[in-house]
């Protein structure tokens, strides 16, 4: 329906854009020169490189012949299946509305920078053949490689990028908001050359820009970027969408006019002529499916299960084969979240007598068989783990101190997680979890714990459905609770409704999952950072609001030195491990995967091993 003008609700809101864009351009013509005097001093001479590192220099020359974790002789061809729980609704991964295949990001669109992951955090050249900053990173520029392509033959070009960069920023997913409210402005230098210059001292932001997506600019023309769609993106990435059954399954097949098969980034990346992944609505499923040939990988994160359950004929007759891929990356987070914008859950005396009645000794021996061992901070299993057991180093106290008024017990003294004697009746922790109830105000009342105003304890847990290990573990932390007189229920709901609720914090306790890298940033603000309190869509699922938090963070991401970048993550580790947000479970140091005999992998594995970047971007094909 069009309005007394003449147009359409989204004609006018492409219109508007536009309009906003060309303001955004004319406002910041004088601030760019204001900030290149704010910089000049710490500026130095710049010259163009096909690399940039985070700290120090990449470790490939400009004229490497590919990544050193892919096979450069890796055949072509051949057909790889997946299998992934839930379903999709949107072919938009970039928005914060629906939910839609990740192979859309990784195998359709490109960046202009590509990550080699056996650095902690290196970009070398992809859709911009160099890459150009000074020596305080106060702005970045790109230079676009001639011939760069999208998938229906146009050229990628700087209006694209710019286009991709401001929309991105203001109406996508919150994911990209934080490094585009530091772009203080943004141009194109020729026809090939955009440039971004800063508001701030952050010497990430190049490496951020330089994995923001290219999409076309073209094929948004007069749609609502923010609402779902059905429609694939175009992009330049080395697949495009072949064929899809929404929420069924989605198949991409290798373009073969793709612009960017011989660079030296990719040689040896995305062999595969057909990537395809089948949606699963009942995730236990997936390893039937696997068993019967159906899908070709399984990820077994059970060590117990992958001890057990995989006898079954195809691996006795080597069909299938089981793999272990070591890896160096930290823990990360993975247990269950408190929501502290729920009142209960707001005192931390409440969320320690939680964590010290989840008997980790007894579920870990129920469900793994006691192999894994429990993380015991965000950066378990790497440099940057605080170490928090222990008393914070002279660097890491130095930069506490200035908080130490707001940090809670342990984050300076040192802090251990409990640890019960593995009976199921925990006495001694829940002594100790009864004792900071009452501290807390929470007192057992006819069997009831209540508060002062007669509230009883009461909460309920919201599960995805098929995440048989984390229900298992719940259900008997559950019980567990019931020993503090704290009613707790288990509510398991299907993606779709799990995403939503996740979106808008629409939950008391959840599970709370972070893949943390080894050179983490400003990604940490959008986990973290206090305006996830209120905005929805990020990944603050704990609704923490922590100043010495963030002002880390700025540490981490303006620092020059990876030694004092080490101590801000240290510091931040026990800010956040003492906050007491996450029940913590455990984690591996190898990732266990079983695939079919005709798939293969390099030997050489990254630092990052099974992570992003490995699989199916390396594997291949081969009989």
């Amino acid at each position: 329906m069009q309005d007394p003008v003449g147009l359409t609700k989204s004609t006018r809101a492409a219109g508007a854009h536009i309009m906003q864009t060309r303001s955004f351009y004319q406002r910041l013509k004088g601030a760019g020169a204001g900030l290149a005097l704010v910089f000049a001093g710490a500026a130095g001479v710049a010259e163009p490189q096909h690399g940039i590192a985070m700290y120090g220099a990449p470790a490939l020359p400009p004229d490497f012949v590919s990544l050193p974790q892919a096979n450069p002789d890796a055949p072509k061809g051949g057909r790889i299946t997946f299998a992934e729980p839930g379903s999709f609704d949107s072919l938009n991964p970039f928005i914060t509305k629906g939910s839609a295949p990740a192979a859309i990001s990784s195998l359709t669109v490109e960046t202009l920078m590509g990550r080699s992951y056996d650095e902690p955090f290196t970009l070398y050249g992809l859709l911009a053949e160099s890459v150009d900053t000074d020596s305080a990173r106060s702005y970045v520029a790109f230079t676009l490689r001639e011939g760069a392509k999208f998938s229906d033959g146009s050229p990628v070009t700087v209006d694209d990028v710019l286009w991709s960069f401001q929309t991105l920023g203001e109406l996508g997913n919150p994911r990209y908001a934080t490094a585009w409210k530091k772009i203080a402005s943004a141009e194109a230098v020729d026809a090939r050359t955009v440039k971004f210059t800063f508001t701030e001292q952050d010497r990430e932001m190049p490496l951020l820009l330089g994995l923001r997506p290219i999409l076309q600019k073209a094929q948004w023309e007069g749609k609502d970027f923010t609402e779902t769609t059905l429609e694939a993106p175009i992009g330049s990435g080395p697949y495009v969408v072949a064929s899809m059954e929404p929420g069924s399954q989605i198949t991409l097949k290798k373009n073969p006019d793709w612009w960017g098969r011989d660079l030296a980034f990719n040689r040896g990346q995305h062999n595969f002529d057909e990537v395809k992944y089948v949606y699963f609505a009942d995730p236990t499923v997936i390893f039937e499916a696997f068993k019967a040939g159906d899908v070709d990988t399984f990820r077994e994160t059970n060590p117990a299960k992958w001890a057990g359950n995989f006898d079954f004929p195809a691996v006795q007759s080597g069909e299938v084969i089981k793999a272990e891929i070591p890896h160096q990356r930290p823990s990360g987070i993975d247990g269950l979240v408190f929501n502290t914008r729920k009142p209960m859950f707001a005192d931390w005396r409440v969320r320690e007598a939680l964590i010290t009645a989840f008997n980790f000794e007894l579920v870990n021996q129920t469900i793994s068989g006691g192999v894994n061992p429990r993380i015991t901070s965000y950066f378990s299993n790497s440099e940057l783990s605080g170490n928090v057991a222990e008393p914070a180093t002279p660097a890491v106290a130095a930069l506490l101190e200035p908080f130490k008024a707001d940090l809670l017990p342990g984050a300076l003294e040192g802090y251990a997680l409990p640890v019960s004697d593995g009976s199921e009746a925990n006495r001694a922790g829940i002594r100790t979890a009864t004792d900071l109830l009452v501290e807390a105000g929470w007192t057992v009342q006819e069997g009831v714990l209540k508060n002062a105003a007669g509230e009883a304890f009461a909460f309920e847990i919201l599960l995805a459905n098929g995440a048989s290990d984390t229900i298992a573990a719940t259900e008997i932390f559950v019980e567990a609770l019931k020993r503090l007189g704290i009613e707790a229920r288990i509510a398991t709901v299907d993606s779709a409704q799990y995403k939503e609720r996740t979106t808008n914090y629409d939950f008391d306790m959840t599970q709370y999952i972070r893949s943390l890298s080894l050179s983490p940033g400003n990604e940490l603000t959008l986990y973290w950072g206090g305006e996830g309190v209120e905005k929805p869509g990020t990944r603050n699922f704990m609704g923490m609001s922590s100043p010495a938090a963030e002002a880390l963070i700025k540490t981490m991401v303006s620092s020059t030195e990876r030694a004092d970048f080490v101590a801000a993550t240290q510091a931040l580790d026990r800010v956040m491990t003492t906050g007491r947000y996450v029940i913590p479970f455990w984690y591996s140091n190898v990732s266990r995967m079983a695939h079919k005999k005709e798939l293969h992998y390099p030997a050489r594995l990254p630092i990052y091993g099974d992570w992003l970047g490995f699989l199916p971007d390396v594997w291949w094909y081969q009989d």
